[in-house]
């Protein structure tokens, strides 16, 4: 059973960069041609798709955070990461890290999400 689990430093000041880890285990970041996405939720607020790293390494990020936002993975230990920079106040929310095939609407595996927290 596949399990995700993020990781971050919970609070951080506005202007810094915020790094996340995605830890996935019970199965392979890359099999079965997973898109593996970062997601968010601001308080009060819906999901915001953030960006997505393919099968094959590529990436595509919202063109609202595409400027600040950087995911990568690292194969061997089975991890995705996000980095986002110049954070502001406006990016609290909790992130999550999500999974799904090509074509799929709904996603396969989720983590329960880590809440990130920017001071201004």
């Amino acid at each position: 059973q596949v399990q995700v689990q993020e990781s971050g430093p919970g609070l951080v000041k506005a202007s810094q960069t915020l790094s996340l880890t995605c830890t996935v285990s019970g199965g392979s970041i890359t099999t079965s041609y997973y898109r593996w996405s970062w997601i968010r939720q601001p308080p009060g607020k819906g999901l915001e798709w953030m960006g997505v790293i393919r099968y094959d390494g590529s990436t595509a990020y919202s063109p609202s955070l595409k400027s600040r936002t950087s995911i990568s993975r690292d194969n061997a230990k089975n991890t995705v990461y996000l980095q986002m920079n110049s954070l502001k106040p406006e990016d609290t929310a909790v992130y999550y890290c999500a999974a799904r095939r090509p074509g799929q609407n709904d996603y396969d595996y989720w983590g329960q999400g880590t809440q990130v927290t920017v001071s201004s």
